[in-house]
């Protein structure tokens, strides 16, 4: 009797997991262009990683840096998202995203310290970079600008969590961990340099 159980358990699940229908890069939520944008932001690794790596690096850099960044990375972002909206090219660059994620992952894990002007040029590059392939994107699935809008709300609410809660911490262990998940970070990197080189 269990084993009969446990086939259909794994029927079930099985038939569970099946997709109804597969897409390749934008997420389609069903409830609109905004949630659509929102949910491509969180559930796409080469938009989210930089972007929480840039915001514990920040955090570790102090409160002021970490609110100018708040408000610079999101707007880039859009800036460079309106251009991509405007010419759009649909080309993602693997190159751009392992970059990212090494040389952000790097930094967080050897908790350097930046000028504010330092932090301030790494928020507006990465913004402009990701916001002109997230613009292309949106543009290639008409989902326009309240899809970018999408984007670049999820990008503020987790830029201002990670950073502020990186931000908060005063105990040594956790300026260890914030630096441990940088290197997190720079691991994916590498796996992502690795893939893509066994890919070539």
């Amino acid at each position: 009797m269990t084993s009969l159980c446990h086939r259909w358990l794994a029927l079930l699940a099985t038939g569970l997991l099946l997709p109804a229908a597969a897409h390749a890069h934008l997420v389609s939520t069903g409830l609109g262009p905004f949630y659509d944008g929102l949910s491509h932001f969180v559930l796409t690794p080469e938009d989210l990683l930089p972007a929480l790596a840039l915001a514990l690096l920040v955090g570790l850099n102090g409160a002021r840096t970490g609110r100018t960044t708040l408000f610079v990375l999101p707007s880039a972002w859009l800036a460079g998202g309106l251009a991509g909206l405007a010419w759009p090219t649909m080309a993602s660059s693997s190159a751009l995203t392992v970059a990212s994620l090494l040389i952000l992952g790097a930094m967080v894990a050897a908790d350097l310290w930046l000028r504010l002007a330092w932090s301030v040029a790494l928020a507006v590059l990465l913004g402009l970079l990701n916001g002109y392939l997230n613009g292309s994107a949106m543009a290639g699935a008409k989902l326009g600008l309240t899809g970018l809008a999408g984007i670049v709300s999820a990008l503020f609410v987790i830029v201002a969590l990670a950073a502020a809660l990186v931000v908060a911490q005063r105990a040594p262990w956790a300026r260890i961990a914030v630096r441990v998940a940088g290197s997190w970070v720079a691991a994916a990197g590498l796996l992502l340099l690795g893939w893509s080189l066994r890919a070539a």
